[in-house]
């Protein structure tokens, strides 16, 4: 069992957090749109030199699901957090390429209690996936709902 070491009190705006980054390969690229993508550009090196991007990018929802790692290992699976109700917003800006070394920077933008159950509140981030030319690669702004460590207050 993880410890909990940040409550939802802890979520206040302009929080941040920045993982370290990690590197994709042609491989882990392929492995996963063959499974979950898979349009040419992303399973096979040859057709997307011919494509619009001009070589192999990642999907989308691969950078979304390492971005969910990197949160999940630098502190989610710290925090009392009991689930989220989804993204308000999703864009993707650049492809990720093999060989590219992508980082989480997460921010806060708005914390608010429950009305309906004072043990609990919801939080509002900004997730930002960068490359390592600091060039944003794909953005996310969603909400995650917390346990309170004080639900009196």
């Amino acid at each position: 069992m993880t410890t909990i070491k940040y409550y939802w009190e802890d979520f206040t705006p302009g929080w941040e957090y920045e993982s370290p980054p990690r590197t994709l390969s042609a491989r882990q690229i392929t492995a996963f749109a063959r499974e979950y993508d898979p349009q040419s550009y992303h399973t096979d090196e040859e057709a997307a030199k011919s494509s619009p991007f001009g070589g192999l990018i990642a999907s989308g929802w691969q950078t979304c699901s390492i971005a969910m790692r990197l949160m999940c290992d630098g502190y989610l699976l710290q925090t009392s957090c009991i689930g989220s109700p989804g993204l308000d917003e999703l864009r993707w800006f650049r492809p990720v390429r093999p060989g590219d070394a992508v980082r989480l920077h997460t921010t806060v933008l708005e914390q608010t209690r429950s009305l309906k159950d004072a043990s609990r509140g919801s939080v509002k981030f900004r997730w930002d996936v960068l490359n390592q030319k600091d060039e944003v690669v794909c953005s996310m702004t969603g909400r995650q709902y917390y346990v309170r460590r004080t639900p009196a207050q």
